[in-house]
């Protein structure tokens, strides 16, 4: 009788040092990542939060810089079969257009610096960071355009216009036709942000080659 002359499998080596050397690198692995992240995500949460709350301080700015800039419209009362009526004393004035121009170009103006004191104090970027610019934002030009005309004159036309007199020119009350223009802060902080980390950022170190 013969032998079969089927080789035998090859042994396999798994001995305890192999396994010990393969799990603490996995687990350092596994490990260290949710370490290192967890820290970091909690202290650009806690940043985005400070950002935010700072921008809507900073809203009450913008809605002084634009009571104060903002030109004036002037409105005329008549009274006509004992009706007051209110005109525009200049219809063809571009008064009511610069309102609306003075607020986006001031939170342009607004956005451009919060995105550059942001990355200046924090030049590495993230989502949270982002967020809190444009909620920020978004927050502080809402307050600024409340606060605006809470300030300006008042909003009662007619009673404002019989207090004057027939005749008598007086302003308008200061309102925001363009509701778009709310989000000049939040879009200008956003992308200017984006673009200095983009162009000035720390660049993340390049993935080692695989060792053959």
């Amino acid at each position: 009788m013969t032998a079969p002359l089927t080789p035998p499998p090859p042994p396999h080596d798994d001995s305890p040092h192999q396994v010990r050397q393969a799990s603490p690198s996995a687990g350092a692995f596994a490990g260290g990542g949710y370490e290192q992240d967890g820290p970091a995500m909690r202290t650009e949460v806690r940043e985005a939060a400070v950002i935010t709350v700072a921008s809507v301080l900073a809203g009450v700015l913008l809605g002084l810089l634009w009571w104060w800039l903002a030109p004036h419209v002037p409105l005329v009362g008549d009274e006509i079969d004992k009706n007051w009526v209110v005109y525009l004393k200049d219809s063809e004035g571009e008064q009511a257009i610069g309102v609306d121009g003075t607020f986006t170009l001031l939170g342009l103006a607004f956005g451009l610096v919060s995105a550059v004191v942001v990355f200046l104090l924090r030049r590495r970027g993230g989502v949270p960071l982002v967020v809190g610019l444009g909620l920020g934002g978004l927050l502080g030009s809402l307050l600024a355009w409340r606060l605006g005309v809470w300030l300006g004159p008042e909003s009662d036309v007619l009673a404002h216009a019989q207090a004057v007199g027939k005749g008598v020119t007086f302003s308008a009350p200061l309102k925001l036709a363009a509701k778009g223009a709310l989000l000049a802060w939040p879009f200008a902080g956003v992308l200017v942000h984006l673009g200095l980390t983009a162009l000035f950022g720390p660049r993340d170190p390049e993935p080692p080659y695989p060792q053959p």
